[in-house]
């Protein structure tokens, strides 16, 4: 009975010796952080950058920084407004705002091809102001794009 009794406690012994502490519990996971949302965009023309707007007859420009909008022309006035960023819609993007003299401003941008009229430029966007209850037409581009252009009156602005 006595051999009986240590060939047990030697089995429980080993038992317990091969017995593998209890794993710890894995550390709680934070969730991952949400995607960044896509950078607006139309005909891979990035809407993040410094734009510009211009068109002839009558000579406009529309600068859109970051900063804000800031409209030109020949025989207009200066015009500054807040950027509160574009409206997206599918291959458009929209700005309005009421410029610091109080007029009503809103610039549309399109996906292109468009000609300025004036010279052999194709540029990426379509633009459409209206300011001061007068509507223009014309072409969009970033200003990086535009200065790469500088002297050359024909070609692909991107």
């Amino acid at each position: 009975m006595r051999l009986l009794v240590l060939a047990a406690a030697a089995t429980l012994s080993l038992a317990a010796c091969n017995q593998q502490p209890a794993e710890p519990a894995p550390a709680p996971t934070e969730p991952a952080p949400p995607p960044a949302p896509p950078k607006p965009e139309i005909n891979a023309v990035d809407l993040t950058q410094d734009l510009r707007a211009l068109g002839t007859e009558p000579f406009w420009a529309v600068e859109i920084t970051k900063a804000g909008l800031k409209t030109s022309g020949v025989d207009k006035p200066e015009r500054t407004a807040p950027n509160a960023g574009p409206v997206m819609s599918e291959g458009a993007a929209v700005w309005t705002a009421t410029t610091s003299d109080g007029q009503p401003l809103k610039v549309t941008l399109t996906a292109g091809p468009c000609s300025d009229g004036m010279s052999d430029r194709t540029y990426p966007l379509t633009a459409a102001v209206e300011l001061a209850g007068e509507s223009l037409k014309g072409c969009a581009a970033t200003v990086a794009a535009l200065d790469r252009m500088q002297g050359q009156e024909s070609g692909e602005v991107r």
